[in-house]
């Protein structure tokens, strides 16, 4: 299958991207990591370099831009406390606070770490410094507050360039120094580019790209693979539970379905032991339609409990539309409807029986078949959602329904056709529900109907405790 740029990238960030973690556990990594450890280690590092720029000689004499680059780190250094005071007060009324509003506060706090730490290193080295080492704590630190997401990974990339940074204006500062000495002085003291070779830089650059990367790669994977196991669990609970409620349905049918023959073989011997009365003829009718319908019913049931028996699997959404369609429209079925298909090029796969989403998807075409009369337009409209969850929506041109029926077309045995069963409608609402999915259905008089399918990237499972 040959995808367009567009639709590659989208399936890479489909493939990159995870659930978020809840809340709770969110704060809680903040608490241990920004608050309790973070936290004391810059309060004891800020008041070392005010220390440092204060009370004692700054790394000996500086010469021409180099004093003017101190001054400006010595400037910055009250900034940075006022910001690091700033964010220690959002650290320590978080739980007051908004989530998203710590997050941003952590974020924002941890580029401008980035930035403060390439200004140390400049004084200190350049590409050459010694906190080097401080940037790749940086970046695990990042990795540890905030959850595997894009914000993430722009950090860490962010964090990188700073260290860049630091050594562009390095060979700045080093260039204006050495031009300002004799040649003789600067071959003593070993002054310009040549302390700077390429290699090294790049390879210390790759070292903190590659270690932001693999970071965020590392929680991905972790999280896939925690997913997995999740989703595996979930299989075999819910293949358990349909078992169970297929054994349930089965047990049901059978138990009604010989009382319903007695009471057939009563009803033939009632009519042969009145004759022809009239109106006891009429009640013998009325007792049988009675029994036909509760046996109709019964059969849906069983067939139900079949169902149930199937097995959950990954299903492509496209190709089970596709099925459906030729099911319901068939190539040799001469029906005048036209079918406008709409699907996305990459839609997540959803977790479920097959027969049951074929149940859900024929009973809706059917439905929109015949609201049409075989003729008309049905438009199938299949989208993916940003959560992963998938969207799915039926609409026809047909009479629509009526105001006063709209709340109940879901109702089990309400119908408004001369032979249906009232079953069709209430059983795709029970197969969505039963995978904690969504059905809703928007309609007017002479503007047709729409019926809206949202399943859920990851299908909770639903307790039923009937068949």
């Amino acid at each position: 299958m040959h995808f367009t740029p567009r639709e590659w990238l989208k399936s890479l960030g489909r493939s990159l991207a995870i659930p978020v973690p809840e809340a709770a556990l969110q704060v809680r990594r903040l608490e241990i990591v920004e608050r309790d450890v973070v936290l004391p280690i810059k309060l004891a590092v800020i008041a070392i370099l005010f220390y440092a720029f204060q009370a004692s000689q700054w790394f000996g004499v500086v010469l021409g831009a180099l004093d003017l680059v101190v001054d400006y780190v010595d400037y910055s250094l009250s900034i940075y406390t006022g910001v690091n005071m700033a964010g220690a007060m959002v650290l320590f009324f978080m739980a007051r606070l908004p989530l998203k509003i710590v997050q941003w506060t952590v974020f924002a706090v941890s580029l401008v770490d980035g930035v403060f730490l390439s200004a140390l290193a400049l004084v200190t080295g350049g590409y050459d410094s010694v906190l080097y080492w401080l940037f790749v704590g940086l970046i695990l630190r990042n990795a540890a507050s905030l959850p595997p997401t894009i914000v993430q990974l722009v950090l860490n990339l962010s964090v990188a360039l700073c260290y860049v940074l630091a050594g562009v204006m390095d060979v700045a500062v080093s260039e204006d120094v050495a031009q300002s000495l004799s040649q003789t002085t600067r071959e003593e003291l070993n002054i310009g580019w040549s302390e700077h070779p390429t290699e090294p830089i790049v390879l210390r650059l790759f070292v903190l790209v590659l270690l932001g990367v693999s970071s965020f790669g590392v929680q991905v994977l972790l999280t896939k693979q925690r997913l997995a196991q999740e989703e595996a669990r979930d299989f075999s609970v819910r293949e358990a539970q349909l078992r169970a409620s297929g054994r349930l349905a089965a047990e049901i049918a059978h138990q009604i379905k010989n009382p319903l023959a007695i009471i057939n073989n009563t009803i033939f011997s009632l009519r042969r032991a009145c004759g022809a009365k009239p109106e006891v003829t009429r009640q013998i009718e009325i007792i049988q339609e009675e029994v036909d319908r509760s046996d109709q019913i019964i059969t849906q049931l069983m067939g139900y409990a079949q169902l149930a028996e199937g097995r959950v699997e990954k299903l492509e959404v496209a190709a089970e539309l596709d099925r459906a369609i030729a099911e319901v429209f068939p190539a040799g079925g001469n029906f005048a409807t036209r079918v406008h298909r709409d699907y996305d090029g990459l839609l997540p796969a959803v977790v479920m029986q097959r027969v049951h989403l074929s149940q859900i998807l024929v009973n809706l075409l059917l439905n929109a078949r015949e609201a049409t009369g075989g003729r008309g337009n049905v438009w199938v409209r299949a989208v993916s959602q940003p959560d992963n969850s998938v969207e799915i929506v039926f609409r026809d041109d047909g009479p629509g329904i009526a105001p006063d029926k709209l709340a109940r077309v879901f109702e089990a045995y309400y119908t408004t056709k001369e032979k249906g069963t009232g079953l069709g409608l209430a059983i795709v609402k029970h197969n969505v529900d039963l995978y904690g999915g969504t059905i809703r259905v928007e309609s007017a008089l002479g503007n047709g109907a729409v019926f809206t399918l949202l399943f859920p990237a990851v299908t909770p499972i639903k307790i039923h405790n009937s068949a």
